[in-house]
């Protein structure tokens, strides 16, 4: 009788977290699954990222201001500054 008068008094917070957190507890399929859900949330925000998605205007630019102006002239004016480019090349 105690603890169920303690659940009653807790923060409407603390009872959600301890409901997740019982339920978690008692899953058995469920940790694998979240593990495999983290290992691939993790190889695609960190991995991936490395690989294929490399820090373009880190390279190219010296300053950030540099890199913000560039950001800008692409936002304002992406045609132009592709048609320069390819004159470039």
């Amino acid at each position: 009788m105690e603890e169920n008068q303690t659940l009653k008094n807790d923060n409407f917070v603390v009872r959600v977290w301890r409901f997740y957190l019982e339920g978690f507890r008692s899953m058995t399929l469920g940790k694998t699954l979240w593990a495999i859900i983290l290992i691939k949330l993790f190889i695609m925000f960190f991995i991936l990222r490395l690989f294929f998605f490399p820090n373009i205007l880190q390279k190219e630019f010296d300053t950030d201001e540099e890199r913000a102006n560039a950001v800008i002239e692409n936002l304002t004016n992406p045609n132009n500054s592709h048609q320069q480019q390819s004159q470039e090349l």
